[in-house]
């Protein structure tokens, strides 16, 4: 493959953006067996700023033979990799984990500048994202085994937990620094070695934690990752046997066909997919916090978000109020780009903007209210306003698949039971918000939803200590937590003859 010196401080396709203060850290290369490479044809693709279409740089373009090639290199370091003693390596992902916090503002920048997202929540995400290297390099030297007492005369035996090999890594634009640490951080702990993808559409942030990953001591070919168009870049992992483990953030559809595709080589599956978040509201609950937990449940990220709530559910006797005082919340949240730190930055194409005007234009037609907004709003193509509908049928598309925007579809119910039917009536089971104060309705409606996680009276639940996953079609295997190694290790039985 083609290369350049790794110590060439920025990559020859990417025009470095003003602001950063260490420019080798935007980098338009692919870093395969510690070296940064274009790859063997030199073909790139274009990375622009969602807030204003603004050109970023050209990324490069690797061939399936490229793919290819990451996986001999991560297969050749597993050997090393795998073999150090735990403690060695919890000390190099401690090392990347303190270089990921130093670098945090510019870890933001470039994620605002590629993801759109508002500052103040890109550094958010850049220390959500350490936070998982920092645990997982604590639970490299405690992975965790029930033990076993021997059934058998003169027998002695052991069980332990061995790394599976090398893992595949699939990440998503909307998180692009948090999703690759929390899944390599736990494979690499575990001792297995990586091969990363990141989306096409937020690169740069994956190519910087690799900077970062070199210059915290990896061996190389440990971290690998591989930029291009993902059905090329991914096909030959998952026909390829060496890849043991495959990692995966994004739709149900395309998780879907992953899973069939690691059919033939039995592979391990993380997958993390789609969402479809019941906000249940009943009439005990506290009003203020509700409409302040429900604005972040809803527009965080610009709705962009898997945990995002899309169907509000609120108990009759207070419909009319919360309805009323969300949309005048919803009005007032800024929007703009993401260096002003609004409250709303742009979606990140234009595929997701049509999918909200479609979602509002097919709730209208159904008989639903719009209360706010609507519409695409006036700082640019990709920018969309926060929407409020009220009164939206069950039959609304809105109300059947995942919005992925800043639109938020209301409806009333009347009984407990029929907020948990409706709430469970759908193939998603990520996570599920419940606001009230009954603490045996509280019970009751935990052990009823069907869902992954629960939030109780507060939005924010996620964290590197629990295990983040859903159910149903929302995928399988949970990330973070000590969970989070389990699906990157085998469990070897040994059993001894002492006699």
């Amino acid at each position: 493959m083609a290369k350049y010196s790794k110590h060439t401080a920025a990559s020859p396709f990417a025009a470095t953006p003003l602001g950063l203060s260490d420019p080798a850290l935007f980098r338009g290369f692919s870093y395969i067996g510690g070296r940064w490479t274009a790859g063997a044809k030199s073909k790139t693709f274009p990375v622009s700023n969602p807030a204003d279409g603004a050109h970023l740089g050209d990324v490069a373009s690797l061939s399936a033979d490229d793919s290819a090639t990451a996986v001999e290199a991560a297969q050749a370091a597993f050997g090393v990799w795998s073999s150090m003693l735990p403690q060695q390596r919890a000390k190099i992902l401690r090392r990347w984990f303190e270089l990921i916090l130093e670098n945090t503002q510019d870890l933001a920048r470039i994620m605002v500048l590629e993801q759109g997202k508002p500052i103040s929540e890109a550094r958010g995400e850049i220390e959500y994202a350490a936070s998982f290297v920092e645990f997982f390099s604590e639970e490299a030297k405690r992975p965790n085994i029930e033990s076993v007492t021997s059934h058998l005369p003169d027998a002695e035996v052991e069980i332990w937990r061995e790394p599976v090999g090398v893992a595949a890594l699939i990440t998503p634009w909307n998180f692009p620094s948090a999703m690759l640490t929390r899944k390599a951080a736990a494979a690499l702990a575990a001792g297995c070695t990586v091969v990363a993808h990141p989306s096409a559409e937020t690169p740069y942030s994956a190519l910087a934690l690799a900077e970062l990953s070199e210059r915290a001591g990896f061996p190389a070919g440990a971290f690998n990752v591989v930029t291009g168009v993902a059905p090329v870049v991914v096909e030959p992992w998952m026909t390829d046997r060496r890849v043991r483990a495959v990692s995966f953030t994004g739709s149900t559809e395309i998780g879907k066909l992953l899973y069939r595709r690691s059919a033939d080589t039995v592979k391990r599956m993380v997958l993390e997919l789609g969402g479809h978040a019941p906000f249940l509201l009943f009439a005990d609950a506290n009003p203020e916090q509700a409409v302040e937990e429900a604005i972040k449940a809803k527009f965080a990220t610009s709705g962009q978000d898997c945990l995002g709530a899309n169907r509000f559910l609120v108990q009759r006797p207070v419909y009319e109020t919360f309805c009323a005082k969300f949309a005048e919340a919803a009005s007032k949240l800024s929007v703009g780009i993401g260096m002003d730190d609004p409250d709303i930055g742009p979606l990140m194409n234009e595929k997701a903007v049509a999918k909200q005007e479609e979602h509002v234009r097919d709730a209208l037609a159904r008989g639903a209210r719009l209360l706010t907004g609507g519409k695409r709003h006036k700082a640019g193509p990709l920018f969309f306003e926060p929407t409020v509908l009220a009164d939206v049928p069950t039959d609304a598309l809105i109300m059947q698949e995942e919005t992925f925007g800043p639109v938020a579809a209301i409806a009333a119910f009347d009984t407990e039971e029929e907020a948990l039917e409706r709430a469970n009536d759908t193939e998603y089971g990520l996570v599920a918000y419940l606001h009230t104060q009954d603490p045996r309705r509280i019970y009751r409606a935990s052990r009823a939803l069907q869902f992954g996680m629960v939030a109780v009276n507060r939005t924010k639940v996620t964290g590197a200590p629990i295990p983040f996953g859903g159910m149903k079609q929302s995928g399988l295997e949970r990330e973070g937590s000590r969970l989070g190694m389990e699906a990157f290790t085998d469990v070897k039985y040994v059993c001894r003859d002492w006699a």
